[in-house]
């Protein structure tokens, strides 16, 4: 990642993947925690520190622009300048696409989109005057594959996609990269409130013919550290000629499409 203190912003932080990807930079960059949920923050913070990392906890719902400004401020000010961003905050809202309520279509786009658009505005408005920096967001693989009663989350990520993908396109000149990360099934409190019992795992790696879902090719559900690790690649020097891609990260669920 180079030899130059950086710091990295994380949303969706206090648990699951944003966890997981808050630990990998931990070592090479301050932690920027961003997440709704101030406890979860706390303990992780808290835990980055003991291992001798630089880490702040920021609680802030990524819906609330007005917010989202004044805390990416707040990380400049107390941290210093933001050098990686990487977009993790997200909700799932499952349920057939006729009987969605708007209350549910309208909360997904604003969390997984308009939540993407809120921070990676804000943080990369900074970014251009200093020529520098690498965005990523991590969206899924329902993005590019249709599942069944997953209307809402997969439009969503769709969106948020293509919004990173188009802002690689127009930063690019700014020496700012822009990537995707989407995951397939990963072991989150997320992927176990769909699963119906204990043998949930199993079920999701054989795949579902009643629901034209396809299992996962390398017969294991992804951790939290899989999808950072993809992370941490593209936010790293190694991946420095790399922008607007999407790494699939879903064990072969979506047959590469």
């Amino acid at each position: 990642m180079g030899t130059t203190p950086r710091v990295a912003l994380v949303t969706g932080a206090a648990q699951g993947i944003g966890a997981a990807v808050a630990r990998a930079l931990a070592g090479e960059a301050a932690i920027a925690a961003i997440d709704a949920q101030a406890e979860g923050l706390s303990g992780l913070v808290k835990e980055l520190r003991a291992n001798g990392g630089r880490a702040a906890a920021f609680p802030t719902d990524v819906r609330d622009v007005a917010a989202v400004e004044r805390t990416v401020e707040a990380v400049e000010h107390e941290l210093g300048p933001i050098g990686i961003l990487v977009n993790v905050a997200g909700i799932l809202r499952v349920g057939p696409a006729l009987s969605l309520s708007d209350e549910d279509w309208n909360t997904t786009f604003a969390v997984n989109t308009h939540g993407v658009f809120h921070v990676s505005r804000a943080v990369a408005r900074r970014m251009v005057p200093r020529q520098a920096g690498v965005i990523v967001t991590v969206s899924s693989n329902a993005a590019s594959v249709p599942r069944m009663h997953m209307a809402a989350y997969a439009s969503s990520k769709a969106a948020s996609t293509m919004f990173t993908q188009c802002l690689g396109l127009e930063l690019a000149p700014h020496n700012i990269r822009c990537n995707v990360v989407s995951p397939g099934s990963t072991d989150t409190a997320m992927q176990r409130g769909l699963w119906k019992d204990e043998n949930g795992a199993q079920a999701v790696i054989a795949g579902s013919l009643e629901t034209f879902r396809l299992g996962i090719p390398l017969r294991r559900i992804a951790t939290p550290a899989d999808i950072a690790n993809a992370v941490s690649f593209l936010v790293s020097d190694r991946a420095r000629h790399i922008t607007m891609h999407d790494l699939r990260v879903d064990g072969g669920a979506t047959l590469g499409a």
